[in-house]
């Protein structure tokens, strides 16, 4: 059974707390373990945090969450109408960062990819950015590696 949720609030540092709890809150559904929930958690972090630094600069924009429930399978698409990625490839590789002067780590990508099942970014310079993450939750299921 499918079920969605959508949210918006504004690219402020405050609100990536707000978004990491929604989306929590609408995966807890699915009935995920402890340590899926943190992960979904850390990747939403991630991309909510990448909208404010890159996409809107620190400036003045809107954050929008789609979360949807599809049998054990989460998907959550974090978009932005900002500014855009010219090179999503090298926006993706591990260290790099448009801030180096700031207290940028360049891993927000790399750490989206650690945590959630696949990534997807779509993106265009002066249009935006949609960040499309899934997760399969695998609480109440074997563990293949004990077989």
């Amino acid at each position: 059974m499918k079920d969605k949720m959508k949210c918006e609030f504004p690219a402020k540092s405050i609100n990536e707390g707000f978004a990491r709890v929604v989306t929590a809150a609408f995966a807890a559904r699915l009935d995920p373990t402890v340590e899926e929930l943190a992960e979904i958690k850390t990747a939403v972090s991630e991309a909510v945090t990448n909208v404010i630094i890159h996409g809107y600069m620190g400036g003045e924009g809107t954050v929008y969450i789609e979360c949807e429930a599809n049998g054990d399978t989460l998907t959550v698409k974090i978009s932005d109408k900002g500014e855009g990625i010219e090179d999503i490839a090298l926006a993706r590789t591990p260290l790099y960062t448009t801030n180096p002067d700031g207290e940028r780590s360049g891993m927000g990508f790399t750490v989206m990819e650690a945590f959630m099942d696949s990534v997807e970014v779509k993106s265009l310079p002066n249009v935006g950015t949609t960040v499309t993450m899934r997760k399969t939750i695998r609480r109440g299921r074997e563990d293949d590696s004990l077989e």
